[in-house]
């Protein structure tokens, strides 16, 4: 079967092309980004960073050019004063 007479329903054709993914470990995204490992777990959580992926049951990954595009969606929206808000009153320890 030839490319064109594949449907576009085809689950092969609509797989993310992995060919040119460049996965970094926790040690190398953590010299690229200097944020705590909780802060970027955080942050993965409600979507305002690059989600990490299994290579492994013990270890994690994220794409290279995932990480590359949010420094500069981030120095962006620095340059256009358009930098979200911080998430303010989520504190994991309440004063007593």
């Amino acid at each position: 079967m030839n490319e064109q007479s594949r449907s576009s329903n085809d689950p092969v054709m609509n797989q993310p092309s992995t060919a040119n993914v460049i996965a970094i470990n926790r040690k190398e995204l953590l010299s690229k980004i200097p944020l705590s490992d909780r802060t970027i777990f955080d942050m993965e959580k409600r979507g305002e960073f690059p989600q990490r992926f299994c290579l492994s049951n013990r270890v994690v990954a994220w794409d290279l050019a995932e990480v590359d595009a949010w420094i500069e969606a981030r120095k962006n929206a620095r340059e256009n004063e358009q930098m979200p808000a911080p998430q303010i009153g989520h504190q994991r320890y309440a004063r007593q």
